[in-house]
């Protein structure tokens, strides 16, 4: 471990270093311009506009835009052009080498998804970081937070320490500055979150001698009390931003958003969305952002009974793998307190996350299924619909022997596939549904399944992903974000559906595949190739 004083005045000098953050979100910045070029898809990728950098001040594009706008000969696609620059993806210039096995295509792609804070435009809607970064790929040109956690697990084993311990540091940083982790660094993420892994990270620092976990406490507990806001103050039954009370008086967690206007990286598809449903736009926004906030942007899981994106009601939903994590967090913070001598501390978390366990018992585990389930507080109801989620509980440990048995069984008769693991069991054309499978998923349940002693099961999810993932780099050169884990004639391919297409890169594949494939060293997966030295090699 490093010395903890030194790295305490080294992310602080780090810290000081850092330019102050623009908070201002594009549609605020930008208003009726932001509007026009959105609406009138001046880009075909919603996302685009809002990861431009201005070439001047902002305040005078606006003016310049309210003064032209009106104008006969006015052309908003040459205005924006002449004002912004379209930063997003970046030309890494990579191809990838078809000679080069798998391990070390995984390898040699770290640097290509690697970003410096000091290379960020000025006035963009990036937020500000200490240290160096991880990016998925594709369009994603910004660190995300859970995505982190599954890219962090390979880099440990490719043996990047420095860049390793450079993401722990710009969690931190995200922490101290706004109380949270943003959905990813950018400004208009800051208005909700993402799965939370931070608890996760910090043992992963600790195992592979990055630093102690319990440096990080102060951040978790932080970030503890952002996920518990006004929780205190919750009577039966009623809601606050995260928090639900049951009416038994037991708290669990949903998944949220402060803003109820369209996410301005896809503000043309909400606001469709909005005005195919009857309800209220401003009701069918925030929808729409908790969604993106689960990481499963987007599901039949959040939807109504028929699975269609218009009927999403995420707010109304209490998800396992949430609550998991937090268990996680509770059990974290509880067991860091008692190592840092703060029994009163460790005392109240460990009642916290026991509270938590039994509510999950109580309201998400049905044995009758044997899974756990999500639970829709508003009907009273649990969400049968069964997903891969159901394996959370068991990836941080607060499942029963039995109840991980039965998860198991459950798990091999309905959702593995023989690509790997499918995220639910449903097609609904929405890219977190059949037939896709997710490296997170497969990972989150492989790592459980082991944890209690399903070896085989935990196995066969694994070898069943690697020859997916093995299979489509041979034919294509290149890892992805998503695969189709059904069987198709033509073979092993990558995923489809959702708001845009299908993105090469891709952070959490490589690493949770660089993860198992050093956990199982012999799988011929590790040694393949990508094609034949004749075929074309893939850009990334």
């Amino acid at each position: 471990m490093s010395d903890e004083r030194g790295d305490a005045e080294e992310y602080a000098a780090k810290v000081a270093s850092v330019a102050p953050a623009d908070t201002l979100t594009p549609a605020d910045r930008y208003q009726e311009l932001f509007v026009a070029v959105q609406t009138q898809r001046v880009f075909a990728d919603s996302k685009t506009f809002v990861d431009c950098a201005p070439r001047g001040d902002p305040e005078h594009i606006l003016d310049a835009y309210r003064a032209q706008k009106s104008a006969p000969e006015f052309d908003l696609g040459r205005f924006v052009h002449a004002h912004f620059t379209a930063e997003h993806p970046p030309a890494s210039g990579y191809v990838s080498d078809p000679e080069r096995p798998l391990v070390e295509h995984i390898d040699r792609l770290w640097d290509v998804l690697t970003r410096q804070p000091r290379e960020h435009p000025t006035r963009s809607s990036l937020l500000p970081l200490p240290d160096p970064y991880l990016v998925p790929g594709g369009r994603f040109g910004e660190m995300y937070y859970w995505d982190s956690y599954f890219t962090m697990l390979g880099l440990a084993e490719s043996g990047r320490p420095r860049l390793l311990r450079a993401m722990a540091d710009n969690f931190a940083y995200l922490i101290d500055t706004y109380g949270h982790v943003p959905n990813g660094n950018r400004s208009y993420y800051l208005s909700r979150s993402q799965p939370p892994v931070f608890a996760l990270m910090t043992e992963l620092f600790e195992q592979h001698g990055i630093c102690r976990a319990v440096k990080y406490l102060p951040r978790l507990r932080k970030e503890y009390a952002y996920w518990m806001d006004g929780s205190g103050d919750l009577r039966r039954s009623e809601a606050h931003r995260q928090c639900v009370r049951m009416d038994d008086g037991a708290l669990l967690n949903r998944y949220w958003d402060d803003r109820d206007s369209p996410r301005e990286e896809s503000y043309l598809e909400d606001v469709t969305t909005a005005r195919a449903c009857k309800r209220p736009a401003h009701e069918v926004y925030r929808e729409l952002r908790a969604g993106a906030a689960s990481g499963w942007d987007f599901s039949s899981r959040w939807c109504g009974d028929d699975g269609v994106l218009t009927s999403i009601r995420t707010t109304l939903i209490l998800p396992v793998d949430l609550n998991a994590f937090l268990h996680k967090l509770e059990a974290q913070i509880a067991q860091l307190a008692a190592a840092c001598g703060d029994q009163a501390g460790a005392t109240e978390f460990r009642q916290r996350a026991n509270a938590r366990a039994q509510a999950i018992d109580r309201w998400l585990w049905h044995d009758d299924i044997g899974a756990y389930l999500d639970y829709d507080w508003a009907h009273g109801a649990p969400r049968e619909r069964l997903c891969a989620a159901t394996a959370t509980p068991l990836f941080v440990g607060l499942a029963s022997r039995r109840q991980a048995q039965r998860v198991a069984a459950t798990l091999r008769a309905q959702l593995l596939e023989d690509g790997g693991l499918a995220t639910t069991r449903n097609f609904s054309g929405e890219q977190w549904d059949q037939p896709n499978g997710w490296a997170p998923l497969q990972w989150l349940a492989i790592r459980g399944l082991a944890d209690y002693g399903e070896a085989e099961l935990s196995g066969e999810i694994a070898r069943r992903w690697l020859r997916t993932v093995g299979s489509v780099y041979e034919n294509e050169s290149k890892l992805v974000e998503k695969y189709v884990v059904r069987t198709t004639p033509d073979g092993a391919h990558g995923g489809g559906g959702g708001e845009y297409p299908l993105q090469d890169g891709f952070g959490w594949t490589n690493g949770v595949t660089r993860k198992l494939l050093h956990d199982d060293p012999a799988n011929p997966v590790r040694r393949t190739r990508a094609g034949d030295p004749g075929r074309r090699p893939a850009r990334q």
